[in-house]
């Protein structure tokens, strides 16, 4: 299974770096704090910085009802925006909170671990991995 991976949270400086890059990858913009537009989180809990990712768990898929989001070769879960409702059942599933949907583009955005977050990263904190199914 192909997904998003955090190689080593102590190097992270938590510019936000990779945040902004997949912000501007899906919404052609960089996040937007107000209205949360990254399909991954840095943030800091109990003084420990963290990096919430999607694990490709599939629990959002479960929840479509109109069958829109799959699992591809890869092991990726991805959006079918030609099938999707949106009505954000997929978002309100998603157990990490990483799933997006924003007012100006009702479809939600997932990971679908492209490392584009992971090649903007100044510091190789984060890293595509694929595990063995």
């Amino acid at each position: 299974m192909k997904k998003l991976a955090v190689n080593d949270i102590n190097a992270c400086m938590n510019c936000l770096t990779c945040e902004n890059a997949c912000a501007a990858a899906f919404y052609k913009k960089a996040n937007n704090y107000e209205q949360n537009l990254t399909c991954l989180h840095v943030t800091t809990k109990e003084g420990k910085l963290k990096i919430i990712t999607c694990v490709q768990c599939g629990k959002c898929a479960k929840s479509c009802e109109a069958g829109a989001i799959a699992q591809n070769k890869a092991g990726v879960y991805t959006i079918n925006k030609e099938k999707c409702q949106k009505c954000g059942k997929c978002v309100e599933a998603c157990p990490f909170k990483v799933m997006v949907q924003a007012k100006d583009n009702p479809i939600p955005s997932k990971c679908i671990a492209c490392g584009i977050c992971a090649k903007a990263c100044p510091q190789n904190v984060l890293g595509i991995k694929s595990d063995a199914a």
